[in-house]
């Protein structure tokens, strides 16, 4: 296998296996500069949405007190986050998959100040 293959499986890996992936590409391809970037990447992703969720969480526990209207808003509020985390994650995958290195939108810049 060619390394650009190797390193294209483990970067798309990172995004599929989340924080397992991010653990598995540092620890097997930590000289790999295109499999940690994705990685990191992926570290942030996982970081943005777990915040996400304990956002969403918390205004829908205040939102639940508003009757009916709360809990459409809390619904559509966890459908809108699912739908950004989902969208981030194809978009990280397609660009491992061919081979770019281009920041996750929003949140790529995260990644890139980290030093790993």
């Amino acid at each position: 296998m060619a390394k650009e293959d190797e390193s294209k499986i483990f970067a798309i890996l990172a995004y599929v296996l989340s924080i397992i992936g991010f653990l598995i590409v540092l620890l097997a391809k930590k000289d790999d500069k295109f499999a940690m970037y994705h990685a990191k990447q992926s570290l942030v992703l996982f970081v943005a949405s777990i915040i996400g969720w304990i956002v969403v969480a918390i205004v829908s526990a205040i939102l639940v007190f508003i009757p009916v209207l709360g809990t459409i808003l809390a619904s559509l509020l966890s459908l809108a986050l699912s739908i950004a985390v989902l969208y981030l994650w194809i978009v990280g995958i397609i660009n491992a998959a061919t081979m770019k290195q281009k920041p996750l939108p929003y949140i790529g810049g995260y990644a890139e100040k980290l030093k790993i």
